[in-house]
């Protein structure tokens, strides 16, 4: 396992295990399942990273983004084609929130939102850049002055 596992709260983990094994080649590598049947976490492996999901839980503080009204993190993966990857992911069900771009910073990148309401950032590297540059660069896109 990496230095940090991902545990995403979904309305349905069955659901859930089998849109990540589809749109991302998450591998199923555990699963508790709950007396009666029902499935309280899948755990899979995206790549080197644990991603674990489990069904909604409000009365344990666990909620899926809609319960919440969105969701204010992304997660990025790192992929060798994301026009590729995005692709794949926008044919299982994903939704586009940000197209798949060359970014200022040296990626090809786009965003999506999963099926259960989590944004996830497709980055593939293209080009090195320099600090100074990405700082220029952000600095003309969002105002301000250049400090890296």
């Amino acid at each position: 396992m990496t230095q940090i596992a991902i545990h995403l709260v979904v309305g349905d983990p069955d659901q859930a295990a089998s849109w990540y094994a589809e749109a991302f080649g998450a591998r199923e590598t555990s699963r508790l399942t709950l007396p009666g049947g029902r499935t309280l976490t899948v755990e899979l492996l995206l790549g080197d990273t644990v991603l674990a999901v489990a069904g909604e839980m409000p009365e344990r503080g666990m909620r899926t983004p809609a319960a919440l009204g969105g969701t204010p993190a992304a997660l990025h993966v790192e992929v060798s084609d994301a026009d590729a990857a995005a692709a794949r992911a926008l044919r299982a069900g994903a939704t586009v929130f940000e197209p798949v771009h060359d970014a200022f910073w040296g990626d090809r990148t786009g965003q999506f939102l999963d099926p259960f309401g989590h944004r996830w950032a497709l980055d593939q590297h293209v080009r090195d850049v320099s600090q100074e540059e990405i700082a220029e660069r952000a600095a003309e896109l969002f105002g301000g002055s250049a400090t890296a």
